[in-house]
């Protein structure tokens, strides 16, 4: 692989392939930049995950783990599996990954698409570190309390007040109706916003007098998808995109926004739940359009923000508060400096994460980013 078009100044400091044939485990992790801290990111389990993919995901983490102002780098892992395998097949791939990496002690795994609070209280028995623990370990469940989907809907409380949008009745689509989808838009419709879309891997539903979001989220705790809900009309999953709203949150896999469909696109804010939602050429041109789109990593920071917490000692009340604190303030930070400068709010979100990252790598005695396997 080459690894030139994703090396700079800022890393990546290490990456490590895991092959372990006997138990059908491929696997990478890097570990992006640890100026500020040991990094922090989720495991990603997926049967099309990419190496690319874990690189822009890792660097997507220390962007986002510094804009928060953690004491942590940024990292990530994929693991190439399907996550709906059996799960004792399940247990023992996420047990020899866990043992594969025991010593690699610059990086703490997490939850992420794929994996979940039980995944990481197996590695957590394997190398003694792990966020988004289970609560019977100490952890805070972030997954089943929405701590993502609650910190995004504070960022979209902030923005839609920058842009003059009333968020009471104003129209959601959730792509991606999982562990983030469904908290952010059960926290928006609690401040008076209305679901009229949403999707998940298996299709969507629609209906522009509004969805029951308690009743989907039911069904997703009985293993059902979207599509079987009593109310709205059946779409095909990626039609979602086209249809009409004022925020649309993109909380799935990257890259859904793309320069060949954003044109089709008709909201006026992007709320990424997810990291890496839109490619730099679908910002670029919904920015032109005059839709808002949200830096992934400054609006779904709460996740991570919590699991931290946890990592530290933090209680479930002061990891809500610091994730409401600090999305509203670096949203409205972000969005200000965009103004300012005339710039996308993605890149001043960049330039005040790297500022952060540039200033903890000049009290560090190392000076630049090590490549390594």
């Amino acid at each position: 692989m080459e690894l030139t078009r994703f090396a700079d100044e800022l890393g990546p400091y290490l990456m490590l392939h895991v092959h372990l044939p006997t138990v059908e485990l491929k696997a990478m992790v890097v570990v992006d930049n640890v100026a500020c801290g040991p990094a922090v990111g989720g495991v990603r389990m997926a049967p099309d995950v990419t190496p690319e993919e874990c690189f822009r995901l890792a660097r997507a983490m220390t962007y986002k783990n510094a804009a928060a102002g953690l004491p942590h780098g940024g990292g990530k892992a994929i693991i190439s599996a399907d996550p709906k395998m059996p799960p004792a097949r399940k247990e023992r791939l996420i047990r020899a990954f866990a043992t594969a990496i025991r010593h690699l002690t610059d990086y703490i795994p997490g939850p992420d698409m794929g994996t979940d609070e039980q995944c990481m209280g197996w590695m957590q028995d394997e190398m003694g570190r792990a966020v988004g623990l289970p609560e019977v370990l100490g952890g805070i469940p972030l997954d089943v309390l929405g701590a993502t989907g609650f910190g995004l809907a504070s960022a979209i409380d902030v923005a839609s007040t920058f842009m003059g949008l009333e968020l009471k009745g104003a129209r959601v689509v959730v792509q991606g109706f999982g562990a983030v989808g469904q908290h952010a838009a059960r926290v928006l419709a609690e401040k008076g916003a209305v679901l009229v879309g949403a999707s998940d891997s298996r299709g969507a539903v629609a209906d522009p007098g509004g969805l029951d979001v308690a009743a989907l989220m039911a069904l997703k705790e009985e293993g059902r998808g979207v599509a079987e809900s009593s109310r709205g009309r059946r779409l095909e999953r990626d039609a979602v995109v086209d249809l009409e709203c004022d925020i649309w949150i993109p909380a799935a896999r990257p890259d859904v926004l793309r320069a060949d469909n954003a044109g089709r696109l008709k909201a006026k804010l992007v709320a990424p739940g997810a990291n890496i939602a839109c490619t730099p050429e679908a910002e670029q041109a919904l920015h032109q359009r005059g839709v808002l789109v949200l830096p992934d990593f400054i609006a779904n920071a709460g996740g991570v923000i919590c699991a931290v917490s946890e990592y530290h000692g933090g209680t479930r009340r002061a990891a809500f508060e610091a994730i409401d604190e600090k999305l509203r303030h670096n949203t409205r930070l972000v969005l200000e400096e965009s103004q300012r400068t005339r710039v996308l709010p993605r890149q001043a979100a960049v330039a005040l994460a790297e500022r952060r990252v540039g200033e903890a790598m000049r009290l560090r005695r190392w000076s630049g980013a090590a490549v390594s396997s």
